[in-house]
């Protein structure tokens, strides 16, 4: 069962109850690790409590008046380490989790403070709320797991990684900071298991956390469901997540103000609106690194590519508002010319290409992205 927030009072937007009559326009965002913890911070809970208690007010100011169907997805990259640093500092008294368990916890940890702040903020005429803990399937054959890449958790001495290694970890030294960092697989997603029960949850009119870091997860052993020692990158997860019910729009939403090209130099440019084609382009050009701005363009162009009349956009958390208006961020559109016209807060969906319940191939197209450096997320 799905942990429902029930604060937000009786009241339910427009559609809820009657989901064939409901024609809002349908929104994934995803939000950044800058939405839940500020860069230089601690990142004690009460830290993190007030950044997405500020986050919480700015989603309000733009879904909280129902006007769209919304699922919010976030990251988990410095919570999941904190948690894998807790297992280790206590191992020798509390046994271990593993790498997937660890993931759930934080998951439940951030819908839990996602949930309690956006209740808050959207008030008791708002929609509800609901966090789905959200398991997503792996290919145990995908060849990340052959050559792991993703780092994890806190630097280690050449002891300590060690140590690591007898327990089966993969590490690897980064000369800069002068230590070993364990890395795991970062497969892509294949299937959001419990897709069915976010679509039952937009229908019924709630705005749903769900595939928080990009989901726990899994793999088929026989008839069971396994945990994979593994992440996934969560903006590859959104963009599946948005093409199955064929959503209008996919918003990454993070801590720089667009996608740019020939990062750090002095011929250094943002893009704004752009077509499918050029983003294309400058992803072959190797200008999107996959450790920060690869994913995120691979996932706007898995999800554009995948239907008529969707946009894509990645911009700043702080300027949400005018990254749906079209007046800020990087923004691709798909099919209808002139695309989708506004955000959640307009209502007007555009290009709503049926049966919203498209399936997961459409979301596979290309491979993972790489390159050099093009707009740096602090973390994921």
């Amino acid at each position: 069962m799905p942990a429902v927030d029930r604060s937000a009072g009786e009241a339910r937007p427009a559609g809820a109850g009657n989901p064939a009559a409901d024609e809002r326009p349908t929104w994934v965002v995803a939000l950044g690790g800058n939405a839940i913890q500020r860069p230089g911070t601690r990142g004690t809970y009460a830290d993190q409590l007030e950044r997405v208690r500020e986050t919480a007010r700015v989603l309000a100011g733009i879904i909280g008046s129902g006007q769209a169907r919304v699922v919010i997805t976030h990251g988990n990259g410095p919570q999941v380490g904190s948690i894998l640093l807790q297992n280790e500092l206590a191992a020798d008294q509390v046994p271990p989790l593993p790498l997937d368990a660890c993931g759930a916890e934080s998951q439940g940890l951030l819908g839990y403070l996602l949930a309690q702040a956006l209740s808050s903020a959207f008030g008791p005429a708002g929609p509800q709320v609901a966090n789905l803990l959200t398991r997503v399937q792996v290919n145990p054959a995908d060849p990340a797991f052959a050559d792991p890449e993703k780092p994890i958790g806190r630097y280690y001495s050449d002891a300590e990684a060690e140590e690591g290694r007898r327990r089966g970890w993969t590490l690897r030294h980064d000369a800069a900071r002068g230590g070993w960092r364990r890395v795991v697989a970062s497969p892509d997603p294949e299937a959001i298991l419990e897709l069915e029960a976010i679509r039952t949850l937009l229908d019924r009119g709630f705005v749903v956390v769900a595939v928080g870091g990009g989901g726990v997860p899994v793999v088929r052993d026989g008839e069971d469901w396994v945990g994979a020692e593994a992440v996934i990158d969560k903006d590859l997860a959104s963009a599946l997540l948005a093409d199955a019910p064929g959503a209008d729009g996919l918003v990454l939403l993070t801590d720089v103000e667009a996608v740019a090209v020939d990062f750090g130099r002095p011929t250094q440019k943002f893009l704004g609106e752009v077509t499918i084609e050029e983003l294309v382009r400058h992803q072959a050009d190797g200008q999107f690194a996959g450790g920060s701005m690869g994913p995120k363009v691979e996932a706007i162009l898995r999800f554009v590519r995948g239907g008529a009349g969707r946009l894509g956009a990645i911009g700043d958390l702080d300027a949400a508002a005018e990254v749906l208006a079209g007046r800020a961020g990087t923004r691709v559109r798909s099919g209808v010319p002139g695309g989708p016209e506004g955000g959640p807060t307009g209502g007007q969906g555009g290009g709503q290409a049926g049966s919203r319940a498209g399936g997961h191939d459409s979301a596979q197209a290309g491979g993972r992205a790489g390159g050099a450096e093009a707009g740096k997320e602090r973390s994921t």
